[in-house]
């Protein structure tokens, strides 16, 4: 899990429970995508919510959510701060 802190203390990062970060202080969050299937059961990531793309099709929703996070991670995550 990558967490990014701007020099005001911002620290922004994609939601995973591997760490409780709640316990270190408030934090908001914002949706940043939807990873959902179509009705042949194909899955997409929709990266809309953070101007981007359609990804998919994908045959597993794994693989949908790991395009998703590798997206976000290197157009929105880094570019944030």
């Amino acid at each position: 899990m990558d967490i990014l802190i701007s020099p005001t203390g911002q620290a922004r990062y994609l939601y995973d429970e591997a760490i409780e970060l709640a316990a270190l202080g408030s934090m908001t969050i914002h949706r940043a995508s939807h990873v959902e299937p179509d009705a042949d059961g194909r899955w997409f990531a929709d990266l809309s919510p953070s101007n981007g793309p359609l990804l998919g099709p994908f045959a597993r929703r794994s693989d949908a959510l790991t395009a998703e996070a590798a997206w976000l991670s290197a157009h929105r995550l880094n570019s944030a701060i």
